[in-house]
């Protein structure tokens, strides 16, 4: 894990996994999970399959006590692959699948190589498909960056307060009015919070 080694880090030039991984350290040094979690969200999307990443943000977590969604076999495979590699693979796939029954009006005694240009193309349309669904859900979720942030009623600055919300928690925007934005928690409660006090996984 490289969370504690190191010195604080400038500032990327680009917005790559690697920049926003580093400055998601010097956040977690300096004590501030939420910004720490929020920039390992990010390089999480970029490069989902580095382990320093996934270790770091359950670190920072745990540190916060934030509570960790368990990731299932299934979702760590289709996640595993970047979104974009994904798209192109799934092009492949229908390529393939539409090349495959081409050719089976060309050549119709080559079954077997028919069977699996189909399982082959079918495959990677799943990986795709699969990985679209994992990433959709992510583009509408946010780190609550300040600590104790209250959830609102109703999107107004003197409305009542519903819950509070620790620092570090991943929330997912429902909705948005003015400088407020309709969350949900993971286990289900909802409130307005102001959009200052969170920061979007996906900008």
């Amino acid at each position: 894990m490289l969370l504690i080694a190191g010195c604080a880090v400038a500032q990327p030039t680009r917005y790559s996994a690697e920049g926003l991984y580093n400055q998601g350290n010097s956040y977690a040094r300096s004590g501030k999970p939420g910004l720490a979690v929020l920039h390992y969200e990010r390089a999480a999307l970029l490069a989902p399959g580095d382990s320093d990443i996934r270790a770091n943000l359950e670190y920072v977590r745990a540190c916060a006590h934030v509570p960790t969604e368990p990731v299932g076999r299934f979702s760590r495979v289709a996640g595993a692959v970047r979104p974009m590699l994904a798209a192109w693979l799934g092009v492949i796939g229908i390529a393939l699948i539409g090349t495959v029954l081409v050719a089976k009006k060309v050549a119709p005694r080559i079954r077997w190589i028919r069977a699996a240009g189909i399982v082959s193309g079918t495959a990677l349309v799943v990986l795709a498909v699969s990985n679209a669904m994992l990433v959709w859900p992510r583009m509408h979720e946010a780190v609550v960056l300040i600590d104790k942030t209250p959830a609102r009623v109703s999107p107004v600055p003197m409305g009542d307060t519903a819950f509070v919300l620790p620092e570090a928690e991943t929330v997912s925007i429902t909705a948005g009015y003015g400088d407020f934005v309709l969350i949900r928690t993971r286990d289900g409660h909802s409130g307005w919070v102001a959009r200052a006090n969170i920061g979007a996984v996906v900008p």
